[in-house]
């Protein structure tokens, strides 16, 4: 019963030997661009508007040693995230987001480049965050510790938080999906409620999550300056 229900997070399309599941992550990256091409609308018009209050958003985040272009990546980071959350929500369509081979390829290189970046360039103040302001002199070896584990757990904490919400409200979807030819006529129509009530919840999540893995990056890349 658990391989059947969890098959549904399986790549099986195929054509020609030539898995076409991944292609879902890359169609934002060719139909966002497209419509700046495009005759304004209401959804370009709010699409704008978005990202302009992520833009002063983040630039806060990142504190005043930002530039004008610091929160492009972030920005971009939080539209194909949320690309790829709604599109998994739809029929016959592979969820890439509730995989960790996508979510730990985006969290995995972005905290390496911080990393990287403070230790080469802010050492001292790498060093400083290891212990915090007003740590007794005989915790200090145990607060390095701690603060080095936490650190070095970023990138796994923000990809499984990623794919396991993802994962928990589509596994939730099927079970229900799984039980309606079952019922009678009346919990059927219960039943579609409940769906389209945690569909609804599914899209606050999508966007929910795509919103903190964004800020979460921003976060931890403010502290490397």
């Amino acid at each position: 019963m658990m391989t059947n229900l969890f098959s549904v997070f399986d790549p099986s399309s195929s054509i020609f030997n030539l898995s076409l599941n991944w292609m879902s992550t890359f169609l934002g990256i060719i139909l966002i661009p497209c419509s700046f091409w495009l005759m304004p609308s209401r959804y370009t018009i709010i699409w704008n508007n978005m990202n302009l209050i992520l833009h002063k958003e983040f630039k806060t985040l990142l504190g005043p040693m930002s530039n004008k272009g610091s929160t492009f990546i972030f920005i971009s980071l939080f539209s194909m995230i949320l690309f790829n959350n709604f599109m998994g929500l739809f029929p016959y369509i592979f969820t890439s987001t509730s995989h960790l081979t996508l979510t730990l390829s985006l969290a995995l290189p972005l905290w390496i480049a911080f990393m990287l970046y403070g230790w080469l360039n802010h050492t001292q103040h790498m060093f400083a965050h290891l212990v915090p302001q007003g740590t007794p002199a005989v915790l200090m070896p145990f607060m390095v510790c701690i603060e080095t584990i936490s650190n070095i757990i970023r990138p796994g904490t923000l990809a499984v938080r990623l794919s396991a919400n993802m994962i928990a409200g589509h596994l939730l979807l099927t079970l229900l999906g799984n039980t309606g030819p079952s019922m009678s006529l009346i919990l059927i129509n219960i039943l579609l409620i409940t769906q389209l009530a945690l569909l609804t919840l599914e899209s606050a999540v999508a966007i929910i999550q795509s919103y903190v893995f964004a800020v979460l990056s921003t976060l931890y890349s403010s502290e490397v300056y």
